[in-house]
């Protein structure tokens, strides 16, 4: 194979590709079997199937039981506002993000005590096995999920505070800033990391998604005065929302 000349399966992925993006192959359509396109492209049996498994992969089509492979609905990609804390509005980020975007979103939330991993215990800058507060989110706009959060405070900072439980008290749902402001405590950074990979199935499940679908990962963590207060992961669907970031400059 010379520099830069593409697999068999590539070239005909690439060539359906086309024909679901121009409107050829439009939603809900088909896709032609795998004996249509062998004869079609003049290729394998396998190089046919592996080109549906990457159409597959990439989200463009899904398989129905019994039925056969179609063309998926291509959703218009949605914003999900990161703008930071603002003090003057009193409400959690998510809650802030959606008024300013002139949307009504909800959430459901769940917290339990358990001891933290590696991972976790790294990023609060802990010990592997001191409890932590776990809080997890689902958070729906007109009743669809659009994005699943899981949260973990040092039960070392919020343990027999009013503010232990994030979501229950006098400032449950008020955020980290606020909540962590009534103990005492001044967050003054937060950092974010974004990344992406395949959703778990437990999150596809929740988010809507099917098995192969990408989410994109917003690992948070804020701090006061260098200690780490809190840390999270938000966890949102990458073919159906794009994440916007309107920061101050100071």
């Amino acid at each position: 194979m010379t520099f830069g000349e593409q697999p068999a399966y590539l070239r005909v992925a690439s060539d359906l590709r086309e024909k679901i993006v121009n409107g050829a192959l439009p939603p809900r359509t088909r896709l032609p079997s795998q004996a249509r396109i062998r004869e079609e492209y003049g290729v394998s049996d396998t190089v046919a199937l592996e080109a549906r498994k990457v159409l597959m992969a990439e989200g463009l089509v899904e398989g129905r039981s019994g039925s056969g492979t179609y063309v998926r609905e291509r959703p218009v990609p949605r914003m999900i506002a990161r703008s930071g804390y603002r003090p003057d509005k009193g409400a959690s980020p998510f809650r802030q993000e959606q008024t300013a975007e002139g949307a009504r979103g909800t959430w459901e939330s769940s917290s339990e005590q358990e001891a933290a991993g590696p991972e976790i215990a790294e990023r609060l800058g802990i010990e592997p096995g001191d409890r932590v507060m776990r809080t997890h989110y689902v958070f729906r706009e007109a009743g669809e999920p659009i994005m699943l959060s899981t949260s973990w405070e040092p039960l070392a900072v919020t343990g027999r505070t009013p503010v232990m439980l994030p979501e229950e008290g006098p400032l449950g749902g008020c955020g980290v800033v606020d909540r962590m402001a009534a103990i005492d405590i001044v967050v003054d950074n937060v950092a974010e990391e974004v990344g992406a990979r395949p959703g778990l199935a437990e999150e596809l499940l929740a988010l809507g998604g099917v098995p192969g679908h990408v989410v994109i990962v917003i690992g948070r963590t804020y701090y006061a005065s260098g200690r780490a207060v809190e840390t999270a992961d938000v966890v949102v669907p990458a073919d159906r929302y794009r994440i916007a970031y309107h920061l101050p400059v100071r």
